[in-house]
C-alpha cells in the first residue's frame, strides 16, 4: 500500500493539502459541506499525524455514534444528557467525513475501506431512528401513535440510502453537471437529510413537544426527499443499456 508521505506530515502540511484535495461541494447539502468537511478534514490531518488509518478512523466514527444513540436510548432525558448526545453524534459524523479525507491524503483507499464506510453508514442511519422510538417510548408522555413516526423514518432513510448505493453501483459516479446556481439551491433543499441537520434536533429532547414538532417536520420533508429521489433514479435505471 502506498503512502504519499514517507514521512508522516506536519498538522500543518496535513491540513494544507486537505484543503486543496477537497472533493466537490456541489449539490452536498450545506452543513455537511460547510461544517462537516472542515471538521473533518481537522480530524483527517491529526490522524495523518499520529500515523492513524482510515479504517480506525471509520470505526472511532461508529463508536461515538453508537456512544451518543446510546445516550438518547438508556439516559433519562435532560438537557446535559441531550447535549453529550447531540455533541458525541457530531464529533461521530465529522470522524465519518474524516476517513475519506484521510484516505485521499496518504492514497489509502481501497475497496475494503470504502466497503467498512458504508456498512457504518447503513447502520449509522437506521440505529438514530430507532433510538429516537426507544428515547419516546421510555421517557416521554407523546401519544404511543407518534412513535410510528420514527418507525416509517427508518423505513425512509434505510430505503433511500440503499437506493442511492444500488445506483451508484449500477450506472457508476455521475459528475455533477448543473449550473453552480442549482446546485446551491439543491444543497438547501437537501438540509433535512443532511445527517448533521438530524443530529442538532436531539437538543430539543428535553421538551417533548418541541423535538417532536421538529422531527416530524425532518419526517415530512425527507419523505419527499425520498419520493422524488426514488422517482429520479428509476428513470435513470431505466435509461441505463440493457
Amino acid at each position: 500500500m502506498s503512502v504519499l508521505h514517507p514521512v508522516r506530515p506536519s498538522f500543518g502540511a496535513a491540513l494544507s493539502e486537505l484543503r486543496h484535495s477537497q472533493k466537490r461541494g456541489a449539490g452536498v447539502p450545506l452543513y455537511t459541506r460547510y461544517v462537516n468537511r472542515g471538521a473533518g478534514r481537522l480530524i483527517a490531518a491529526a490522524a495523518a499525524r499520529v500515523g492513524a488509518t482510515p479504517n480506525q478512523v471509520t470505526l472511532v466514527s461508529g463508536l461515538l455514534t453508537l456512544s451518543g444513540l446510546l445516550v438518547v436510548a438508556l439516559v433519562p432525558t435532560s438537557v446535559g444528557s441531550a447535549v453529550a448526545a447531540t455533541a458525541l453524534l457530531a464529533l461521530g459524523y465529522a470522524f465519518d467525513s474524516a476517513d475519506g479525507q484521510l484516505a485521499r491524503l496518504t492514497r489509502s483507499g481501497s475497496p475494503a475501506g470504502e466497503w467498512l464506510d458504508h456498512v457504518v453508514d447503513a447502520g449509522r442511519n437506521p440505529a438514530l431512528h430507532l433510538a429516537v422510538l426507544v428515547a419516546l417510548f421510555r421517557f416521554s408522555e407523546l401519544p404511543t401513535a407518534y412513535l410510528w413516526v420514527p418507525l416509517a423514518f427508518t423505513v425512509v432513510v434505510s430505503t433511500r440510502f440503499l437506493a442511492l448505493i444500488l445506483a451508484e453501483q449500477l450506472r457508476g459516479p455521475q459528475p455533477a453537471t448543473a449550473p453552480d446556481g442549482g446546485q446551491r439551491l439543491r444543497s438547501l433543499m437537501q438540509l433535512p437529510s443532511d445527517t448533521g441537520v438530524q443530529n442538532l434536533v436531539f437538543l430539543l429532547l428535553p421538551w417533548p413537544t418541541a423535538f417532536a414538532t421538529a422531527y416530524g417536520v425532518l419526517f415530512v420533508l425527507n419523505a419527499g426527499l425520498a419520493s422524488a429521489s426514488l422517482v429520479r433514479k428509476q428513470r435513470e435505471m431505466a435509461r441505463l443499456p440493457r
